[in-house]
């Protein structure tokens, strides 16, 4: 319990650290324009705003170093952000003793120096914040660098895309590289370079070639994204379905290769559909019709495309859309918690895409067994989550019916023991979840 918030109240510190940039802006603002006879009555109130920037600035200081004991920030740009943090709130304090004018130790001093002082303080507040910005976002991302580096051509023909340079480090860089970079190593784990990856981190290495069990990146992005190992963690957006299957293949097939085109190494029939959808190579993957029909896929009954007009109506109607795979297409769709929208106006659009849709969200959003009547047309559907609706067991025919089923939640739900018990005799799941279900509050 304790070590939870502890980790809560580390986490409160990119929120609460905004309070003191926008405090002792506003208040060297208000020093600067207090020379204007016009607004000199705003010298008043620059004591009592320099007060707000010290107290808001030492909780920065106080969750920032709790965020700072787990660990996963390269500790030289720790250090700096840190210290200068410190003096930060130690300087804003002084500068709100001094204009305070109460405090009889703190001499007085001329008015322009106070005033230089206000904007040194904007300097060092840059250069906190900078430094926090580095362990953020990483040192690449507001550098000369990314106004001088050139892309990488892309590649003419699928076969001459080299597998890790063109294909997987790009994906691990989008999806990974936020958690995992020189400057912020959770888990003491960087996708910055295939040395970084095969050093891994606290819980071994991350890439092992030819052995997708004792690669714990592949295990980690494949886990049910429910469990608390599963990455990407804190609800940042998770490779689709056809970037784990590129990663697959090459950690077990391409033997986690660099350097290599897709030409020199072996097998790659079914994989460079996929590639060349990743790098829309040949038309493929400009739209989410573009199929490949000797492209293998474990469900043959996933239609390859769908009406894209459709897609975009349900996205202004206010459903999440992402398109997990191009070939075939498959969707996961959400309706999102709290925004009002009425299951009946969406209903015909999903029934129009329902063979399409693979993972469905319908959370805490109040709907009945009527409202879901629906439901066994969605023929694909792999995952399913309704918790926090006051769905019953006459809901258990209509989920029964999904033959291609695995994972359902059902957490606080009206559903009973007995019903669940059904469910999980189907041949398909593999997990249900009933906490707090109506018979079984205690579970």
């Amino acid at each position: 319990m304790l070590l939870d918030l502890a980790i809560f109240s580390g986490r409160l510190h990119p929120l609460v650290i905004h309070l003191p940039i926008g405090f002792l802006l506003l208040a060297t603002l208000f020093e600067l324009f207090s020379y204007s006879k016009k607004y000199e009555h705003l010298k008043a109130s620059v004591s009592f705003t320099l007060l707000l920037g010290f107290i808001s600035a030492v909780l920065a200081c106080i969750f920032g170093y709790i965020l700072s004991l787990s660990g996963d920030y390269e500790s030289t740009a720790l250090n700096d952000h840190k210290i200068s943090g410190i003096i930060l709130a130690l300087i804003s304090g002084l500068l709100f003793l001094i204009s305070n004018g109460t405090v009889k130790k703190i001499p007085a001093i001329k008015r322009s120096v106070f005033t230089i002082l206000c904007v040194l303080t904007m300097a060092l507040m840059s250069y906190t914040g900078h430094q926090g910005g580095l362990l953020t976002h990483g040192a690449e991302y507001l550098s000369f660098e990314v106004l001088t580096q050139q892309e990488r051509v892309k590649p003419a023909s699928v076969e001459q895309a080299m597998i890790f340079e063109d294909v997987v480090h790009p994906i691990l860089i989008q999806r990974c590289s936020q958690c995992h970079r020189p400057n912020k190593m959770k888990g003491e784990l960087s996708v910055k370079t295939l040395a970084d990856l095969q050093k891994g981190g606290k819980n071994g290495a991350a890439i092992v070639a030819g052995s997708l069990s004792d690669s714990e990146l592949y295990k980690r992005i494949t886990l049910d994204p429910e469990h608390e190992d599963y990455m990407p963690s804190d609800g940042k957006t998770p490779l689709t379905k056809s970037e784990v299957e590129i990663i697959q293949w090459w950690i077990e097939k391409g033997k986690a290769v660099n350097g290599k085109k897709l030409s020199e190494l072996k097998n790659i029939q079914s994989i460079s559909p996929l590639i060349a959808s990743y790098l829309k190579i040949g038309g493929a993957g400009n739209n989410v019709e573009s199929a490949d029909p000797d492209y293998p896929v474990s469900n043959p009954d996933i239609p390859v495309f769908t009406n894209l007009k459709l897609l975009d109506s349900l996205r202004n109607q206010g459903l999440n859309i992402r398109v997990m795979q191009h070939q075939p297409l498959m969707l996961d769709i959400t309706l999102p918690e709290g925004k009002g929208i009425r299951i009946q106006s969406i209903k015909p659009g999903i029934k129009s895409i329902a063979k399409n849709v693979i993972w469905l969200n319908l959370s805490a959003n109040n709907l009945t067994d009527k409202d879901l009547d629906f439901l066994p047309l969605l023929i694909n559907l792999e995952k399913l989550r309704l918790e926090k609706n006051p769905v019953t067991d006459k809901l258990i025919p209509s989920i029964t019916a999904l033959k291609h089923l695995e994972a359902v939640n059902l957490n606080e739900t009206g559903m009973s023991k007995a019903g669940v018990e059904q469910l999980k005799k189907m041949p398909s799941v593999k997990r249900v979840y009933e906490w707090k279900i109506a018979s079984a509050p205690e579970n």
